[in-house]
């Protein structure tokens, strides 16, 4: 008997199309101390999420499922957060407390998330360097967990629409006060008649108001090219005797051909920074503000409250 077999093709994904997400959390929250000691800063609570929770669900909320943390020491709480605990939704279920049900399975079921330890501490760039075997060819997002990103705005999906035309890597950028510059990356940038991203032609880490290129400034959101990863893997230690994604991004910004070339989107959304104590308070509050089940109270005490506070 004579068999016939027919080939058929594997099936080939899209090695341009965004699908990941790489969250950098192995710092080690000194700013919150003592309250960082045992507890990772990313799982300080923003009302009733920890400040991770809100990073992943922006990330999901694009379609981009697969998420990798690059964790540390002292990090477990951020791998138990996103897991299950049969016997705590057991016990809800028994009691008919679907709401918090609902809450915690919320979480679980967030995305496929994976995990890996950065080991050294050696910058931002050298984490992003650790998801290179799981990123592969791929473009991808990076999110920082200092800022969230109001659910209700698009900067994500937008960055990722700006990458897929063109080809390279987009960070986010937002204007600030010339005075307040020298706490960011700022960006040197040149309008490219297309509307909603420009291109940048240069980054510059923390200059002085006197120096600064713009009052454009780098925040915590980027979409890269897999090009970074040969760029990082090439980059010396620099600011801070740390591997820099930014010296990484200028290369990046000075050369040509696939990969090459970083624009910018200038997000004026809402945003909110918990990368200090002071701007992690006011995002509470914000935050709190907006909830249906505490924003009327609270908008109505904070009058009051501010009201009896020694002038």
């Amino acid at each position: 008997m004579m068999c016939s077999f027919r080939y058929i093709s594997p099936v080939t994904l899209d090695n341009n199309a965004v699908r990941k997400a790489v969250i950098p959390a192995a710092g080690l929250g000194t700013r919150f101390l003592p309250a960082t000691k045992a507890m990772p800063k990313e799982m300080l609570p923003v009302v009733d999420k920890p400040a991770i929770q809100y990073v992943v669900e922006e990330a999901v909320k694009v379609g981009l499922h697969d998420v990798l943390m690059i964790t540390g020491r002292s990090k477990r709480a951020l791998e138990d957060h996103f897991d299950r605990v049969p016997a705590l939704e057991a016990t809800l279920a028994e009691k008919g407390d679907t709401a918090k049900l609902e809450a915690i399975q919320s979480a679980t079921n967030l995305g496929d998330i994976h995990y890996v330890r950065q080991g050294d501490p050696n910058g931002l760039g050298h984490a992003v360097l650790r998801a290179k075997q799981h990123v592969g060819h791929e473009p991808f997002a990076v999110l920082l967990g200092d800022d969230l990103i109001d659910a209700r705005d698009n900067l994500l999906s937008d960055m990722i629409a700006v990458q897929q035309k063109t080809g390279g890597s987009v960070v986010a950028l937002i204007e600030v006060e010339p005075s307040k510059i020298s706490a960011y990356g700022c960006a040197d940038v040149e309008e490219i008649g297309e509307d909603g991203y420009v291109r940048i032609k240069q980054l510059v880490e923390k200059p002085s108001p006197e120096e600064a290129p713009s009052n454009l400034a780098v925040i915590g959101r980027y979409v890269l090219h897999p090009a970074v990863f040969d760029v990082l893997e090439n980059t010396a230690p620099g600011r801070g005797g740390e591997i820099q994604l930014t010296d990484a991004l200028e290369v990046l910004a000075a050369g040509e051909g696939e990969g090459y070339g970083v624009y910018g989107v200038v997000f004026r959304g809402r945003r909110y920074d918990t990368g200090d104590k002071l701007s992690y308070l006011k995002a509470c509050i914000e935050l709190a503000c907006e909830r249906e089940d505490l924003g009327p109270e609270l908008r109505e005490w904070l009058p009051t409250f501010t009201a009896s506070l020694p002038k």
